[in-house]
């Protein structure tokens, strides 16, 4: 059978090489063309490659295998905020020690409020370092040390009546709320006044009244307080702050040039209404903003 095939392949062959000459003597060079489809023919049937399929066919009946799809990226990791951060006010507390605070009151009130929540996002990471930060509009959350040191200089009772002039963020605020839920805040920056009052609600410190206005003049409609915490430089003390102070009540506030060192000073009056000042340390606040249009 063998030598069959072989004769076979033998006789296509030579035909082959028989029409290849042919071609060639009877159209000359434009011949050519023919005769190498012939030969290309007389390849394919003797050989091994399979006529139809280019370069990237698979041939009939052979099992498709789908390009799988591209594995999908692992999901970057992003910096989750911690809702509690409590190593991080650990060692906040720590560095108000070394100032030399050590108020058990004030340093628990600190340790209960989360710092973090009343800072700006793009500032978060540094809510718990040793300095301000900005909160926009040109106005800052103190350093801790700061808040520690005017909250324990108004020595305040569980049921005092407190007001702050200089809302913020709110931070200020809730330090004080958890020690008295008596407190009142004032805020001259109207957006500032409506995130911080929304904060201080949003984070449970319901009893906290936050009223947009002019502090230079107090909350008269509240007064009289037991303690008032000024956090921005006034040039002079107002005078409607004394007035609303409540014999035996403290204030603290500080008072100076705009951008320049101020003094931070303890305003005392006494039960037959006397007032006495003395100065503490000095300090960097935002000025105290004005109300211009208000005309008073």
């Amino acid at each position: 059978m063998n030598e069959c095939v072989q004769s076979e392949h033998k006789g296509r062959r030579n035909m082959k090489k028989a029409l290849f000459s042919y071609f060639l003597q009877k159209t000359g060079v434009f011949g050519i063309a023919a005769a190498v489809a012939a030969l290309v023919w007389s390849v394919s049937c003797g050989g091994s490659e399979q006529p139809g399929l280019g370069v990237d066919e698979e041939p009939a009946g052979a099992p498709v295998v789908a390009s799988a799809p591209p594995a999908p990226r692992e999901p970057v990791a992003l910096e989750t905020p911690d809702d509690d951060r409590s190593d991080e006010r650990e060692r906040m507390l720590e560095t108000i020690r070394r100032y030399g605070v050590t108020d058990r009151q004030v340093l628990d009130a600190m340790e209960r409020v989360r710092r973090h929540e009343f800072v700006p996002d793009e500032h978060r990471r540094h809510a718990y370092s040793d300095g301000p930060l900005p909160i926009g509009y040109g106005q800052t959350i103190s350093q801790p040390f700061i808040v520690a040191e005017m909250t324990r200089l108004l020595a305040l009772k569980e049921d005092a009546t407190v007001l702050e002039v200089g809302t913020g963020s709110g931070y200020q605020a809730a330090v004080l709320a958890e020690i008295t839920p008596h407190v009142y805040t004032i805020e001259i920056i109207e957006p500032l006044a409506e995130s911080a009052a929304k904060r201080l609600k949003d984070l449970g410190y319901d009893t906290v009244r936050v009223r947009h206005g002019d502090g230079f003049y107090g909350w008269e409609e509240a007064a009289p307080f037991d303690a008032i915490m000024v956090t921005a430089a006034a040039g002079q003390i107002p005078p409607p702050l004394i007035e609303q102070l409540k014999p035996g009540g403290l204030m603290v506030i500080p008072v100076g040039g705009p951008f320049a060192v101020q003094t931070l000073m303890l305003v005392d009056k006494d039960e037959d209404g006397r007032v006495t000042s003395r100065d503490l340390m000095s300090v960097r606040f935002v000025p105290l903003t004005r109300d211009e249009a208000a005309g008073r």
